[in-house]
């Protein structure tokens, strides 16, 4: 039989101490103390092993989207974000066990009550709890179930050195793209692209040579799909360099997000319509929350690419809920590749 010690009186977690003007730094952000909360019928409390740190924050902190699946926060709320954690406590009937690794997403925190239903029990699918933090997923469901990706064609990647990012090149690649155009602003991270995260080559934003005239020479045939992470100039390279049918699915909006003016809830782009007609372009926004029955079928793909090294998870650990406002802070700032993961 396991004896668990007893668990604590308080937990902590990290709130919004004020809104800021342009893009959000530590000091607004405070790590408070509070009573350990108390599950309910049909709930279960986690004690948190780690949670993602996301760009969308810099959205939820500007006071959200309408439409997006995830609300607002304003000074004194809890942040919010991707979660994996141990069961602790269930007071039934139902629901996962005491001892369950589960997700979630109530992050940002050391300990959060969650409805059962809400929870996903983990299992052993993938060899290591943190990957479960991956944005594979979404990749993955961009390209399957939304641009039905097809053998040999070319896939083009804005802010493809990013969480979505990240894995979006390796996926395509694993699922028979002839060719993985990535972008980004760093050529420190074009390289890691190129060398290990499935991109055939890179086109820098802020270097000399326009975004389009980079496209033209790493894409001359053009792109077949396009996975757009980013908005803005990127979004029209890519709408010139589309072949006729092109498939383009919007997962982010980091040109505005993530940008010193406004606050981050708008990211206004202006494209050429004539393009999207006389190429027959389709173009298809997807959240996280959609396609929820690829998510399954990921998790099994993703646990054999990792054990046969066919695919990596390129991610960066800040341990300890005092650093949490940090990592934010410095993925924002585009420091780090791949997925900002906060450990506790």
């Amino acid at each position: 039989m396991t004896v668990r010690p007893p668990l604590p009186r308080t937990s902590r977690e990290v709130r919004l101490a004020a809104v800021p003007e342009g893009l959000p730094r530590p000091e607004h952000f405070r790590v408070v103390e509070t009573p350990l909360p108390q599950p309910g019928k049909g709930e279960v409390l986690v004690r948190n092993d780690c949670f993602q740190v996301f760009p969308a924050l810099r959205t939820v902190i500007g006071g959200g989207v309408e439409g997006a699946p995830f609300p607002g926060v304003g000074p004194g709320d809890t942040l919010f974000g991707a979660a994996v954690g141990e069961v602790v406590a269930n007071p039934g009937p139902g629901g996962p066990a005491v001892g369950d690794l589960v997700s979630h997403y109530l992050g940002w925190r050391e300990y959060a009550v969650v409805p059962a239903a809400g929870c996903t029990p983990l299992g052993d699918v993938l060899p290591d709890p943190v990957a479960h933090l991956s944005q594979g997923s979404l990749a993955y469901a961009a390209l399957t179930r939304v641009a039905e990706l097809r053998s040999g064609e070319t896939v083009f990647v804005s802010g493809g050195a990013g969480a979505v990012g990240s894995m979006t090149g390796q996926t395509a690649r694993l699922l028979g793209a002839g060719r993985v155009i990535g972008s980004t602003g760093s050529p420190e991270k074009a390289a890691v692209m190129r060398e290990s995260l499935g991109y055939d080559a890179v086109v820098l934003r802020g270097q000399e040579g326009s975004l389009s005239a980079q496209l033209a020479e790493a894409a001359p045939e053009g792109i077949d799909v396009f996975v757009d992470m980013v908005g803005g100039e990127q979004l029209r390279a890519a709408l010139g360099a589309a072949r006729p049918g092109a498939r383009f699915v919007l997962v982010g909006a980091l040109s505005g997000q993530l940008s010193e003016q406004g606050s981050g809830t708008t990211a206004p782009v202006e494209i050429d319509s004539f393009q999207l007609v006389v190429k027959r372009v389709t173009m298809t926004g997807i959240s996280g929350l959609d396609h929820p029955e690829a998510h399954g079928e990921w998790n099994r793909r993703f646990g054999q690419w990792l054990r046969s090294g066919e695919i990596t998870f390129p991610h960066v650990r800040f341990a300890g809920m005092d650093n949490a406002a940090r990592a934010l802070h410095e993925m924002i700032g585009g420091r780090h590749l791949g997925t900002v993961v906060v450990t506790l």
